[in-house]
């Protein structure tokens, strides 16, 4: 079952009822979504609890929202058959998964949740979500990097879109992006003969790293994206 169903849908899934049998006991008003008996075919989310003749059909879910400071050397993945894997460290008890990637090499904030459909929404607003990153590199930073940087580079066959570059000391940058290509801030400094040496995401969206340290997190109150 997806995490957007109509209540009706529900009721055939899970009482193997005809279309017809589960629409006329919403119209009858012996389905209860939430504790509220309803009369028409609403649309449902995980986090709603739907009850027919005292039997619970679907759990009402608590949501999770996490920020989380992955460490660098640890794969962004929860299989646990790949060596430094996420699943290995986390340290919740809640089967939680991560929203967006960061690579091995790299560290800083995630977004751990139970919210099956936050991933949607980040895909609707790709190319509006905001990630802003710290990175150190192995040369003197000048402003043809900042102004390169800023106005878009090619790499992979793509141009990446102007994003926000700011100088923080001789050999480290501040850059915020709204895209995710694989690696692409590595690629855009390779692109200038420049090496990472540090990345660090600080912020996504309007969540920010603030003093978190590798593998610590806190939990998020009234999360929503602000797009």
């Amino acid at each position: 079952m997806t995490f957007r169903n109509r209540l009706q849908y529900l009721l055939v899934v899970r009482l193997q009822i005809s279309n017809k049998n589960a629409l006329e006991l919403i119209i009858l008003g012996e389905v209860l979504v939430n504790g509220i008996s309803v009369k028409s075919n609403v649309e449902l989310t995980q986090i709603d609890e739907v009850i027919y003749e005292k039997k619970v059909l679907q759990a009402g879910k608590k949501l999770i929202y996490i920020a989380y400071y992955k460490p660098r050397g640890i794969e962004t993945t929860l299989n646990t058959e790949i060596p430094d894997n996420l699943k290995n460290i986390l340290p919740f008890d809640e089967e939680l998964f991560p929203v967006g990637r960061l690579d091995k090499a790299s560290e800083g904030l995630l977004l751990l949740t139970n919210d099956g459909t936050l991933y949607d929404k980040m895909l609707r607003n790709e190319n509006k979500t905001e990630k802003e990153y710290i990175v150190t590199v192995d040369r003197k930073i000048d402003e043809h990097f900042i102004k390169t940087m800023s106005s878009g580079i090619t790499i992979m066959g793509k141009t990446t879109l102007p994003c926000k570059v700011r100088q923080v000391d001789s050999f480290t940058f501040n850059i915020v992006l709204v895209q995710g290509l694989n690696r692409q801030i590595r690629r855009m400094c390779y692109k200038l003969n420049y090496e990472v040496l540090s990345l660090i995401r600080v912020r996504i969206d309007q969540i920010k790293l603030e003093n978190l340290t590798a593998g610590t997190y806190r939990v998020l109150e009234n999360f929503k994206l602000s797009n």
